[in-house]
């Protein structure tokens, strides 16, 4: 019944588009009922024009035709009624088809020749009614109409019997049959809305998810970088300004030196964190000259930090066949900025080196000191406490998100050498970043 009920709501609201009456609340009319609505109120207007004709050419001047024009009149206002009472089976509704159809079994008993108004009253019926009820409703007209058609006959007829339950069995089709189609049509669209909605959440939590993955990576970018800058600029100044508060009333010059050497520092920290502000880039390479500048810059600035306890050296081997892409320049400058800091605070040594190596398929560089020394993990950075231990962390992250391999050579007392390799192939540099 359900079913039934819903394909009738939007024939209704097709019958309160073809009348002129605004349509009620519910789904969008289906334009096949509409166009099926219009053409069964065309038929039942043009059938009961063409009967009452047909009676008054056959039968001028009798007694019951002021009744007929009558009653003709009454059926086509009851009719055009039928839209404005809604579309729902209420009450009043129901009441309305009852009187429809009396009226119309009143027609046919003066007047056999308005049998065939029936079939529009057939679509009504079963527009309105439920599906028992409906085709007892059809049953009832169809009987009218065979009385009808067999008072006109002059003898019986067989085709008088037979024709009008065809057509009625016909109309009952067609209509149960676009019912259902409306019925699936309506279920389709529901589906293909729930799976529209599906999408569009997938697609909300998808981009949801990106963004608390980039915001995660953007810390672990951003605390890197800030461990191989700012936190080494300031542990290298804390120590400064340590030993200058010890010798100042001693050595007084060492002290001013020590003071010298802190603001040298503060200042390129201060350089740094306006580069964080603009776009992150290393400094040294915003200043132009590329890497092997920023490389020798950073070599001579270790050096002269140190104030003669490590001495730095810059090496380049080969020359790159085309220029190295910003994020390879700015990982490998961040790399050794990171590996300097550990030899300085980590390996008491007092030289180390820098090389960069140009290949032609990559590019690599070697950090190497005569420090301590230690025994590393092979594949695990090594953590030195709570605080510290970002160094090695960050670099081989830096290392793996350029698709690139780090080795590490050490043993207790001979020194350290780190080596990072960076592929230069097009899919290793094509491949997205991951904020470091």
């Amino acid at each position: 019944m359900e079913r039934r009920t819903g394909a009738g709501e939007a024939e209704a609201e097709a019958d309160g588009a073809a009348t002129g009456s605004a349509p009620g609340p519910g789904p969008a009319p289906d334009p096949d009922a509409r166009w099926l609505a219009l053409l069964m109120h065309a038929a039942f207007f043009l059938l009961l024009g063409a009967s009452l004709t047909r009676f008054l050419m056959r039968h001028p001047g009798e007694a019951r035709t002021p009744w007929i024009i009558a009653l003709s009149i009454t059926l086509a206002v009851l009719y055009l009624l039928g839209p404005v009472l809604g579309s729902r089976p209420t009450p009043r509704r129901l009441t309305w088809l009852g009187v429809l159809v009396a009226v119309w079994m009143v027609l046919v008993v003066l007047a056999p020749s308005f049998a065939w108004c029936a079939v529009p009253l057939f679509y009504t019926g079963l527009r309105i009614l439920p599906p028992r009820a409906a085709l007892a409703l059809v049953a009832l007209l169809t009987a009218f109409v065979v009385a009808a058609q067999l008072r006109l006959a002059t003898g019986f007829d067989p085709n008088l019997v037979l024709a009008p339950p065809a057509v009625a069995a016909v109309a009952t089709a067609v209509f149960v049959h676009m019912q259902r189609q409306a019925v699936r049509q309506r279920e389709l669209a529901a589906r293909q809305r729930e799976l529209i909605d599906d999408l569009l959440r997938t697609r909300r939590e998808l981009a949801a998810t990106e963004r608390r993955e980039g915001t995660l990576a953007e810390r672990q970018r951003l605390s890197m970088e800030i461990h191989d800058t700012l936190a080494q600029g300031l542990s290298s100044q804390q120590m400064l300004l340590q030993a200058a508060d010890r010798t100042w009333a001693a050595d007084p010059d060492a002290a001013r030196r020590h003071v010298r050497t802190a603001t040298g520092i503060a200042e390129r920290n201060l350089a740094e964190a306006r580069r964080f502000v603009h776009d992150l880039a290393p400094a040294d390479l915003a200043e132009g000259g590329g890497l092997e500048a920023a490389l020798h810059a950073l070599a001579a600035r270790e050096t002269a930090q140190a104030q003669g306890a490590l001495t730095v050296r810059c090496h380049v081997e080969g020359t790159p066949h085309a220029p190295l892409p910003d994020r390879v320049q700015s990982a490998l400058l961040r790399i050794a900025q990171g590996a300097l800091a550990n030899v300085r605070e980590h390996a008491g040594a007092t030289a180390a080196g820098l090389t960069l190596t140009h290949l032609d398929d990559r590019v690599v560089l070697d950090i190497g000191d005569n420090g301590r020394g230690f025994t590393p993990e092979p594949g695990a950075p090594r953590a030195t406490g709570a605080v510290r231990g970002h160094g090695l962390p960050a670099i081989r992250a830096r290392v793996h998100q350029l698709g690139g391999t780090l080795t590490i050579e050490s043993a207790p007392g001979e020194g350290t050498v780190l080596s990072a390799e960076i592929p230069l192939a097009p899919t290793a540099l094509t491949t997205p970043e991951a904020p470091a």
